[in-house]
């Protein structure tokens, strides 16, 4: 895997939306309060907008310099 690819995957709603799933299935299965797990998810959104806002500038600011 390449770094282009792992941008790519970072910078994915899919792929956030996919592990916001996860992440909140397995909490609310170990007995978290339902306002917990919606809390985490929202948390894990915020920081992965950030995330691909970040990534997505960097790719267009490379290929500016290009």
């Amino acid at each position: 895997m390449n770094k282009e690819t792992i941008l790519r995957k970072l910078t994915s709603r899919k792929f956030w939306l996919a592990l916001v799933s996860f992440v909140t299935l397995v909490a609310a299965a170990f007995g978290m309060e339902e306002e917990t797990t919606a809390q985490l998810g929202a948390i894990i959104m915020a920081g992965a907008t950030v995330i691909a806002y970040i990534f997505g500038e960097g790719m267009v600011d490379a290929e500016k310099n290009e």
